[in-house]
């Protein structure tokens, strides 16, 4: 369980609404592990939370204990010829619709009429569909956008690198078509939240243009720390194992997946990849029938395959925001190899404990010599886990949450 973080509480006990388009539990996924450590954080500084997900509430989780209040729907179903409508027939981005549900904006605003909330905080822009309903109803109070992404230009890069292969253009046209669309979405939410968070310096760059004022804050998505001390299940990977973790059917992640293992891979031949992610993608899934690819789906616990990890990789072509699977790794002591997309978000403290590798023979040659150096492996897992602990544990972001609230006034 995670520990709690010295006490950095406001003035005032607030009364908090948290809208998220899951629940975040388990911590199967970045968003849940992002909205978990908000969560906790939040309670932990004495503040009351009511949460509304979409979801399954049938079993007691950790989520009981540190909300007051969980409300959960079923979640809206949206047929792909609903959504090639919403493509054909509207101006509007996909996400702006993709969970969307009356019944969801009705319970919402019933929550709203019958509580005295000090705030409400919408989790990224899936469940910020509801955000223009409560502005319009309730202009008086205060309205958190916590964004995840800078949605607009992460699809504006999956259009640029699907576009470099021919079977790929259609993919491309929807994703640049996408950008479009989400730039006009995204920048209508930003302004109409009285604050934005971002998860780094770069995603507040880009947010906080669609503002004319400075209530645009950084708080990275974090992780507990502690919570990747030596784990007690052991895994075998055998010699030269390389991991990735990640949602394998996440775009960016299955992009990376093909990528490494078509064009970087076959320069390290030595090396055994372990794949650990849940949901693989159909693009995918024949990377087993090479005899050094592993391909795990779901597993219980992520840290046991970062332990037995001799090098982690983070090959990512496209994505933004804080990259919680390299702050896993981290925390568990891996020698890492990332791209500078992977690694953009994180402090340059932070970027100094990893190898850092954007062509296809640098990020070979990278791996290759720290396979080939156990002591600078070693030395690099240590300074990741100092790093990480320093800059990326909750203990040290909620705080800058709570600050950020008092800049709008709560507290």
């Amino acid at each position: 369980m995670p520990t709690k973080f010295e006490q950095h509480t406001l003035g005032d006990i607030l009364r908090i609404l948290i809208v998220t388009a899951s629940l975040p539990y388990p911590l199967a996924s970045g968003g849940a592990i992002r909205v978990f450590g908000i969560l906790n954080g939040l309670h932990d500084a004495g503040h009351h939370i009511t949460l509304l997900s979409f979801g399954d509430n049938d079993t007691e989780t950790p989520l009981n204990a540190i909300c007051e209040k969980i409300v959960v729907l079923p979640a809206p179903s949206r047929s792909k010829l609903d959504r090639i409508q919403t493509l054909l027939l509207s101006q509007k981005a996909d996400i702006e619709t993709r969970f969307y549900s009356t019944d969801f904006e009705k319970c919402l605003l019933s929550l709203l009429n019958e509580t005295p909330y000090d705030l409400v905080q919408f989790e990224a822009i899936e469940s910020a569909a509801y955000l223009p309903a409560v502005r319009n109803k309730f202009p008086q109070l205060t309205i958190c956008f916590d964004t995840f992404n800078a949605e607009a230009d992460l699809q504006r890069v999956i259009s640029e690198i699907d576009r470099q292969h021919i079977g790929r253009l259609p993919q491309a046209v929807y994703s640049w078509l996408q950008s479009k669309r989400i730039a006009q979405y995204e920048g209508d939410l930003c302004r109409a939240a009285d604050l934005v968070i971002a998860v780094s310096a770069e995603d507040k760059a880009m947010l906080g243009a669609y503002r004319n004022d400075d209530q645009t804050y950084i708080v990275p998505s974090g992780i507990f720390v502690d919570d990747y001390a030596v784990p007690d299940k052991r895994v075998r990977l055998g010699k030269h194992a390389i991991v990735f973790t990640g949602k394998m059917d996440y775009r960016p992640n299955v992009d990376a997946m093909l990528w490494f293992a078509d064009a970087i891979l076959p320069q390290v031949p030595e090396a055994n990849l372990t794949i650990v992610g849940q949901k693989p993608h159909a693009r995918i899934q024949h990377l087993p029938q090479r005899e050094n690819i592993s391909l795990t789906g779901w597993v219980d616990t992520v840290p046991p395959y970062l332990h037995a990890a001799d090098v982690y990789i983070a090959p990512l072509r496209m994505g933004s925001g804080t990259r919680l699977k390299i702050l896993e790794a981290m925390a568990s002591g891996c020698a890492i190899v990332a791209t500078s997309i992977a690694a953009a978000g994180l402090s340059d403290a932070v970027k100094s404990a990893l190898v850092i590798a954007d062509s296809e023979t640098s990020f070979a040659v990278a791996i290759r010599e720290l396979l080939n150096n156990p002591a600078h492996r070693a030395e690099l897992g240590r300074h990741a886990k100092l790093m990480v602990k320093a800059e990326y544990d909750w203990s040290v972001l909620i705080p800058r949450l709570l600050a950020a609230y008092q800049e709008v006034g709560l507290g």
